[in-house]
């Protein structure tokens, strides 16, 4: 686990431009953390700009279907013959070289310096002074160089050099510096390290917790000593230790108990402050702290998966790592809106498909509730794209793996490790053996957590023995595979490792409405209805049956939370689409009719009661319109216009009635749809409301939060629609909304979630689709009252909206 702050360090903000202003840097006794935050950047080596840190160098654009245009057969997704694959790596310009450079000014040179990367985009080299001071390939993972040897007093320039391949990704992988840069330094050659550190839960019994803290510190000798104190939310020492013998290498390990422990769950996400501080002749010489919770994970036959010895069934997401409009760069206030939309849904768990997780992610995981299933690749030797991590993996898997575990095993959020997704070598003697290997190196950097991998070909996995290698056998999809199967599994459980790849765009309804496992349009959309599928996958009701029929499955990751850039199934060969219709929430992070669909199931602690479609369809007089309604409530009547469609109670016995009411012979009118919800008792507990919208009057703009922090990075998200005289939403306008933003804070980005929309992000307008939108507004620094102006210059209409940063 990364640490930022120490009790005696102090974090540097905006330390200066290369080439502008550098602020000097004293090195003191202890341990300071440095935030490179202001780099200047290049895509070719000679013309320079100023930017920060996390950046994306490719989000602005703009889309081009020539950006990686690939002509590839998708195995995956049973092609056997090569097409034009246009938006299939997000239609922005992130492949090739970029380069960033910054400088400090250090007043002394420190006996050690370490830079940590989050993850670098790709293939980063790093220069110190001219001297190359270290090289990763993988630019999902974190790592850490020294810079220690290069370093002198004075002016000291870092540069990085990336490449990004064509043909390297199969969605978009973002170009940059798009995760966090540290400068970790100390005046002394002993130092503690956080990646050879651990702290775990034992066990839970009685009221008692057990945990093992290890401590792990560089250039030992006999007079160094560490103190560890644990320290509850309430500043409270509740268990410490001080010790001064080191093993061989360099460790300290010591077993605690901890009476009436708060344990972390989804549910009651406590976390405690784990302060280790190292000492030499009793002198302080560095100091990490870093927040860790108390909790144990468990799976096994009949008890299935276990939090803190509770059975529960895992209701997860699978998200890739951009967010949205704002691309590969990330940014906390992104990532906190995203666990908190999935959480209100019920969702309790996060896939990081397919790759290493950010820092920031996983700590915002930790302090909200959200369990993760922490994956690493994609693929191992044999590629499923060209210039792939296949060509790197067997010089750099076991590295990449391991850096995976060190850096993130301290984080409580995670409850199990992946190895690899729908790995073409499943099927094989070698990839069992890689199989094996790989989740050898979790168990033994970490023998707590349990060790998966997304299966997509389950016969071939069982025939192989990796399925039945697996601490947890990860199904993706292959619903019609899990009672054949579990009968050859030792495990005596399945997880749905990826389930549903339902398809929709928001706000978008088809006619006729029918189930299609592969249905496409002349506008590229497809239906919100929320029964159009892929050849390979199904229908959220088809997994449900699943888990609530079956006591051998543990739980799903839907596939995904979010859409995501690039992978614009199933229109991979249709331009100008450039994202996907996965997501349960679109790009710009709006809930798509099925949000409600999954929070009808997944809540049964709060009502749900949604209805669709939208009932503004003019020309559609006359004709046959569906009705849906998801609700966690037993039974529902449907009126239009006060007149009753009839009364219907959930079918168990139907593929599509069981978890819905639907009313499929509904004929359009304009006018007034309301739903009326009965509970067990029969007794109208709940009323929904759908009007026909006339033209807008009126702009609407909700904030996700008008207070944010005057800390230049904080970000509020604004929803845009409009509304007609009667306040009715207006969901088919498609007006091109401007925007500008005054006083403390700027534009940052803005997205509609349309998935053909060539529209860029960071530009300041956008249009409307379905009749919404999102603008991103971001702190600047300064403290005080922000205003964003709306405008719709087609109609004339206006809206200010007041952020405030303290």
């Amino acid at each position: 686990m990364k640490h930022h702050i120490s009790f005696f360090s102090a974090i540097l903000k905006g330390y200066g431009f290369l080439l502008a202003l550098s602020l000097p840097i004293s090195i003191f006794a202890q341990r300071q953390v440095i935030n490179l935050k202001q780099w200047q950047f290049s895509r070719d080596s000679l013309h320079y700009q100023a930017v920060t840190i996390p950046h994306d160098w490719a989000i602005s654009g703009p889309f081009d279907k020539k950006w990686d245009l690939q002509r590839v057969a998708i195995e995956q997704n049973g092609e056997t013959e090569k097409s034009e694959k246009s938006g299939r790596s997000g239609a922005l310009p992130w492949i090739g070289r970029g380069f960033y450079k910054t400088t400090i000014n250090l007043s002394r040179v420190p006996k050690t310096a370490i830079l940590e990367f989050d993850g670098a985009m790709a293939d980063p080299h790093v220069y110190v002074n001219g001297h190359l001071a270290g090289h990763w390939v993988y630019g999902y993972n974190a790592f850490r160089v020294d810079a220690t040897p290069y370093l002198k007093n004075g002016k000291n320039e870092i540069s990085v050099s990336l490449n990004n391949h064509e043909e390297s990704s199969r969605w978009y992988p973002g170009g940059g510096l798009y995760r966090p840069v540290q400068l970790v330094t100390n005046a002394d050659a002993a130092t503690l390290n956080p990646w050879g550190s651990f702290f775990r839960t034992e066990y839970i019994s009685d009221g008692k917790a057990e945990i093992s803290i290890c401590t792990n510190a560089n250039n030992i000798d006999k007079t160094l000593s560490i103190k560890n104190q644990l320290i509850d939310r309430d500043d409270n020492v509740v268990a410490q230790y001080s010790y001064g013998d080191f093993d061989a290498q360099g460790n300290v390990m010591k077993r605690l108990t901890i009476d009436n422990p708060q344990l972390w769950s989804p549910e009651s996400p406590y976390l405690y402050k784990l302060v280790t501080r190292l000492y030499r002749n009793d002198k302080l010489i560095d100091e990490t702290q870093q927040k860790v919770g108390i909790r144990t994970v468990k799976v096994a036959q009949y008890d299935g998966f276990q939090l803190n010895g509770v059975t529960r069934k895992i209701k997860g997401v699978c998200l890739h790592h951009d967010l949205g409009p704002l691309g590969a760069a990330i940014n906390k206030a992104a990532l906190i809106r995203q666990v908190r939309t999935l959480k209100e849904m019920g969702c309790d768990a996060i896939r990081t498909a397919h790759n290493m997780p950010s820092t920031w992610q996983m700590e915002v995981c930790d302090s909200m509730g959200m369990m993760v299933m922490a994956e690493s690749f994609d693929m191992w030797i044999y590629p499923k794209c060209k210039n792939g991590y296949a060509k790197d993996f067997k010089e750099w898997g076991d590295r990449d793996i391991e850096n995976l575990v060190r850096n993130h095993r301290n984080h409580p959020s995670i409850v199990m490790w992946s190895i690899g997704n729908e790995i073409p070598e499943q099927g094989s003697i070698e990839g069992h053996d890689i199989a094996k290997h790989l989740q050898d190196i979790c168990h033994r950097l970490d023998p707590t957590r349990p060790v998966t991998q997304g299966i997509d070909r389950a016969d071939d996995a069982l025939k192989s023995g990796v399925a039945q290698l697996m601490d947890v056998p990860g199904f993706n999809y292959r619903l019609h595979k899990y009672d054949g199967s579990i009968k050859q599994l030792p495990q005596g459980f399945i997880l749905g490792s990826e389930t549903a790849s339902t398809v929709s765009s928001r706000g978008v309804y088809k006619f006729p409405v029918e189930p299609s496992d592969y249905k496409v349009y002349p506008d590229g959309q497809c239906s919100s209805y929320d029964v159009e599928y892929c050849s390979w996958s199904n229908l959220p009701d088809d997994d449900w049956q699943m888990q609530d029929d079956r006591d051998y499955t543990i739980g799903e990751f839907v596939w995904t939370g979010y859409d995501y850039l690039g992978e614009p199934t199933p229109y991979d060969e249709y331009w100008p689409s450039r994202s996907s219709y996965f997501g349960i929430c679109d790009l710009a992070g709006l809930p798509k009719d099925r949000y409600w669909l999954y929070r009808s199931h997944w809540r049964k602690d709060s009502p749900t009661l949604h209805v669709l479609p939208h009932w503004t369809f003019p020309g559609r007089e006359g004709e046959v319109t569906p009705v849906y309604c998801y609700t966690n409530y037993p039974s529902a009547e449907l009126f239009i216009n006060g007149k009753s469609q009839g009364r219907i109670i959930k079918n168990p016995d139907t593929r599509l009635d069981r978890y819905r009411l639907r009313w499929n012979n509904v004929v359009y009118e304009p006018g007034e749809l309301k739903v009326v919800a009965y509970d067990n008792d029969g007794k109208a507990v709940a009323t929904k409301t759908v009007r026909t919208a006339s033209a807008p009057v009126a702009l609407i703009a909700e904030a996700d939060r008008t207070v944010i922090k005057a800390d230049g990075n904080d970000l509020a998200f604004i929803t845009v629609s409009t509304q007609d005289k009667n306040g009715t939403f207006c969901p088919t306008i498609d007006d091109n909304i401007t925007f500008s933003v005054s006083g403390a804070a700027t534009f940052r980005a803005t997205c509609n979630g349309d998935a053909t929309s060539l529209q860029p992000f960071t530009k300041p307008e956008m249009k409307l689709f379905s009749g919404q939108l999102v603008v991103v507004v971001q702190s600047n620094g300064k403290k005080g009252k922000a205003t964003l102006t709306i405008t719709d210059s087609k109609r004339g209409l206006t809206k200010a909206v007041d952020i405030v940063a303290k």
